[in-house]
């Protein structure tokens, strides 16, 4: 209650009255009392989840209602996995701000496919996230190569273009860098595990940052975005792994199973009219002449 207080800028009294004005209203208790406080109950959980959606439809009210006559002043609200947040949108934001610098954009990173979840409580117009929706609740807009490497440094004995052909066998005996459950790098690391047939040691580490980080000091390898990893393999502190895949290439030689190339997927509600200046971000990057870093591609029908 304190808590809530705080953030909401009113005094404790007003947000325990509140509360029981809404118990007494729905007959449901909401929260009850235990020796260390107050405790949330299931109940709170369903009504919880309606009042994100209705408080959510309301901000897109009034987005949708600026923006009908002035979608260059309007605000966009973006979430992204974490890395196409950090390092495969900024750019496109850059320009799409310097262009229409009335415009506000709102953020928040997320993990997994909880960019897509995220935009179903319509906190979110946009969501950006390395698979597929899940469901037929989302639809894909827009897509944008995401091309995922793997990825080491050996400063002692470096590779002279940046790029490393290695056995199964070297693979074998490294360690696994992983993201955090759930997160489509780590599904395809798994993927590709299978696909060679071996399971050398993992360590979950989580963040883009941490993982990068460990790898640079020369802790074992990664499979990660190339988004997420230009500025080190560009300057060489980083090497790209190449391993060769069952099979023969059509010029003779071994196709290589790595890089993978995936797709960042921009995806909004299925069956939702985009708000106005949500609209102008999806033209902006789509439009090669005008957006930086990598264009999206606009899917058949949006």
């Amino acid at each position: 209650m304190r808590a809530a207080a705080e953030r909401l800028f009113v005094s404790q009294p007003a947000v325990s009255a509140a509360v029981a004005a809404i118990h007494k209203e729905l007959e449901v208790a909401l929260v009850t009392r235990q020796a260390r406080g107050l405790q949330l109950t299931p109940s709170e959980d369903v009504f919880a989840g309606y009042a994100r959606q209705l408080l959510g439809l309301l901000d897109e009210a009034k987005e949708a209602t600026v923006g009908q006559g002035h979608p260059e002043r309007g605000r966009v609200r973006r979430a992204a996995v974490t890395s196409a947040g950090e390092h495969a949108l900024p750019r496109l934001l850059a320009s799409f701000r310097s262009r229409f610098a009335e415009t506000e954009v709102s953020s928040r990173l997320a993990t997994g496919r909880a960019s897509g979840t995220s935009s179903s409580d319509g906190e979110v117009d946009l969501a950006v996230g390395g698979r597929p929706p899940g469901s037929g609740r989302f639809t894909t807009l827009a897509t944008r190569p995401n091309v995922l490497v793997l990825v080491a440094a050996d400063p002692a004995d470096p590779a002279p273009d940046g790029c490393r052909d290695v056995s199964l066998e070297r693979l074998r005996r490294q360690v696994l860098l992983l993201h955090e459950a759930g997160s489509g790098t780590r599904s395809t690391a798994e993927e590709l595990l299978d696909e060679l047939g071996i399971s050398p040691r993992a360590l979950t580490l989580g963040s883009n940052g941490v993982i990068r980080e460990s790898v640079l000091v020369g802790l074992d390898i990664t499979l990660i975005s190339r988004d997420a990893g230009s500025r080190e393999l560009d300057e060489r502190a980083l090497e790209e792994w190449r391993c060769p895949a069952a099979g023969t290439a059509p010029d003779g030689g071994r196709e290589s199973i790595v890089p993978r190339q995936r797709a960042w997927h921009l995806v909004a509600r299925a069956g939702d009219e985009l708000p106005p200046t949500a609209r102008l971000f999806l033209t902006h990057i789509a439009d090669p002449d005008a957006a930086l870093g990598g264009r999206f591609q606009l899917v058949d029908g949006s």
